[in-house]
């Protein structure tokens, strides 16, 4: 017969955290870097959670996938956001992921908003991963402000972001 010490002893429990972190970079006309965030962590919102992880894990056809993502002038976003504050909305839409892995423990994204795509300076603190192309469209995965830093039309910024399960 086991004791209730032993029990407790033979209990496994897992915690799975699911993390993110980003770095953008503003980038000179001429390749210098004008701007460096470092990296950030950020905060996977609730949707997030629901329609990236929980619906993937249940094999669920609503299930979806960062494809896009989008920099903005605003706050950071609430646990339950599904849009970015202060979103930039210029023609160009949100900026399309590039999405890699690392072991078996990250998965990887980068993205790059050219310049000449912004039609004004624009003063920009805010990154976020959505599943859509437009800000009319697609659900919020993740996001994050960071420190402002002043965005020129002839910037470009370069962004990565990595999704890490420990």
């Amino acid at each position: 017969m086991k004791t209730a010490t032993a029990k407790k002893s033979n209990k496994r429990v897992e915690d799975l955290k699911v993390r993110g972190f980003f770095r953008l970079n503003i980038v000179n006309p001429d390749g210098s870097i004008a701007g460096d965030t470092g990296w950030e962590e950020n905060q996977v919102v609730n949707t997030g959670f629901q329609a990236f992880l929980q619906l993937l894990v249940a094999g669920s056809a609503g299930s979806l996938r960062a494809s896009h993502a989008a920099l903005g002038t605003g706050t950071v976003p609430a646990t339950n956001a599904t849009t970015l504050n202060g979103e930039l909305t210029e023609s160009a839409g949100r900026c399309a992921l590039t999405t890699g892995t690392t072991g078996s423990t990250a998965v990887n994204y980068t993205f790059t908003l050219n310049s000449g795509v912004i039609s004004a300076a624009s003063t920009i603190q805010n990154v976020g991963l959505f599943s859509g192309s437009t800000q009319a469209g697609g659900t919020m995965f993740a996001g994050k402000t960071y420190a402002t830093s002043a965005l020129a039309t002839n910037q470009a910024v370069n962004g990565t972001y990595n999704i890490t399960f420990q």
